[in-house]
């Protein structure tokens, strides 16, 4: 059965965090409104187990998802959003997404990757956590801003 929500790409470049983060908050909170799918430009093996722990953290179980690549669905699937996480994806994905409606619906959020981040495993959390804190704040604002 073919769906009538509208759909969202989240797109970084490993889809190993962030983008997976984003994912995983816009099936919580809007999961009704939208079919949300992540990918990424150079797709990392799985989901960086600190992504899962902090979103965990919160109540969002993100374990079941898994990093792909975007050509699963650069020219096969109409978006109505493409979500941009991060400035190595924004500077490789094309300007003009085949079948996006309208160029206002392309949003770029560059996020720090806290995969980058150095330290002891709690520096480490806490910059995943400062991302996760980050991606949750830009999209409940964008959603109550699609909600008019």
């Amino acid at each position: 059965m073919e769906t009538d929500k509208q759909k969202i790409l989240v797109l970084c470049s490993g889809n190993s965090a962030r983008s997976q983060m984003a994912e995983g908050f816009l099936r919580h909170m809007a999961g009704e409104r939208f079919e949300v799918m992540s990918a990424g430009t150079e797709p990392a093996p799985e989901i960086h187990p600190m992504a899962v722990a902090v979103m965990k953290e919160i109540g969002i179980d993100i374990s079941a998802q898994s990093p792909k690549d975007l050509t699963r669905y650069l020219g096969k699937t109409f978006i109505h959003y493409l979500i941009i996480v991060c400035s190595k994806a924004n500077d490789t994905c094309p300007r003009i997404w085949p079948g996006l409606a309208n160029e206002s619906n392309r949003l770029y959020w560059p996020i720090d990757d806290p995969a980058e981040a150095s330290g002891s495993d709690e520096e480490k959390l806490d910059a995943f956590r400062s991302a996760r804190n980050e991606l949750e704040k830009k999209i409940e604002a964008w959603l109550d801003r699609t909600a008019r």
